[in-house]
Parts: C-alpha cells; sequence; structure tokens
C-alpha cells in the first residue's frame, strides 16, 4: 500500500469501522511506524498527538480494535481500517466515540447475536426456543408476523405498526440463520435488482 505520510506532514488520518455494522467508531491518526505496527500485529495502533508517542487501542481498556481490512483513499492519505472490536471503542464506554441518536445498523448487530445464540445457545433465549422447534414453525412466525404487519398497517396504531414490523423483522433474521443465508446475501440481490 502506497501510503503518502508526507504530504500530511507524517500523520494520516485512519477512519475505525465496524466490520459488520459498518459504523464509524472512530478517527485516529498513523505515522508510518504505527502502520508498520498495525499490519504486523493486525491490532490497530494509532500515532498519538497528545501522547506523543504510538499508541495501541485497548493497551489499557484491552478494548483492542482487530484489523479485518485496511483500505486506502483515492490520494493515498487517508485510511479505512474495518476491525472487530473487543468492547466499547470510545474512552467513555460508548461503542462509538460520535454521539449518533441510535445504532443506525443494530439489524447488521441484531443479526451477529442472533447467529451467537445459534453457536452459543443460551437458555431461556427465545432464539434458542424457536430454533428447537425446527424450521416449519420458524417459517410459520414469519408469516404470522407478516400477516399481523399487515393488518396493523390497515388498521391500526403506527405504535402496532412499528412493534409487528419489528417482529417481523426479527423472526426474518431467524429464519435466514436458519436456512444459513446472511443480511449481506440478501443486500448484494437488492443491489443487483437495482441496476
Amino acid at each position: 500500500m502506497n501510503i503518502d505520510f508526507e504530504k500530511t506532514g507524517g500523520l494520516v488520518p485512519v477512519i475505525i469501522q465496524d466490520e459488520q455494522t459498518l459504523e464509524v467508531l472512530m478517527l485516529g491518526y498513523m505515522n508510518q511506524e504505527a502502520y508498520d505496527k498495525t499490519v504486523q500485529e493486525n491490532i490497530v495502533t494509532f500515532y498519538s498527538r497528545t501522547k506523543n508517542r504510538l499508541w495501541t487501542k485497548g493497551e489499557t481498556s484491552s478494548n483492542f480494535l482487530h484489523v479485518k481490512s485496511i483500505s486506502i483513499d483515492c490520494d493515498n492519505d487517508t485510511l479505512l481500517i474495518k476491525v472487530k472490536a473487543d468492547g466499547p471503542t470510545c474512552h467513555t464506554g460508548s461503542r462509538s466515540c460520535f454521539n449518533t441518536e441510535f445504532n443506525q445498523n443494530f439489524i447488521l448487530e441484531l443479526e451477529n447475536i442472533i447467529a451467537d445464540r445459534y453457536t452459543n445457545p443460551v437458555e431461556g433465549s427465545y432464539v434458542n426456543k424457536l430454533r428447537n422447534k425446527g424450521l416449519n414453525k420458524i417459517a410459520q412466525k414469519v408469516g404470522e408476523e407478516g400477516v399481523e404487519t399487515v393488518i396493523a398497517a390497515l388498521a391500526e396504531t403506527e405504535t402496532d405498526l412499528i412493534n409487528e414490523s419489528s417482529d417481523l423483522v426479527f423472526h426474518l433474521l431467524v429464519l435466514l440463520r436458519e436456512k444459513g443465508l446472511a443480511l449481506e446475501t440478501i443486500a448484494k440481490n437488492l443491489e443487483s435488482r437495482h441496476k
């Protein structure tokens, strides 16, 4: 990767993004040494302008940022690093350093939670109860929630429609997981139809 560190005085901005939800988690800076250490260890290391030294994110909190991919912009002077975070990214305990009103990508996060319930069953979990009832029951729930969503749209309140739509999306995510499909596959299909 041909990064132009000289253009910006030896430091380049680095945007950190959650690899699954695509939520922007933070912005930091790297010099050549921080970049090399990040690539070598697959854990994000910045150059701290306030500490005037290399700083590995998570060195005190253990909330490390594990590198999943690194991309460079068209001018070769900004990096985008997609990561898997061990915990909250912000020193305040928030998932992101940006004070966003809500997690814009919670549906992707929910997909991960459902997948985790499949891999690591939790006693009493609704996902696990559904899974134990099998594919037919899961598909039936999607159908029921679809009908309830239509009824809410035609004859009930906005709150009812929001609740029924939420139930529909949740059960659809469980059905997709049961069938081994990811939201990414659905998104790519929708994107290809748009063209």
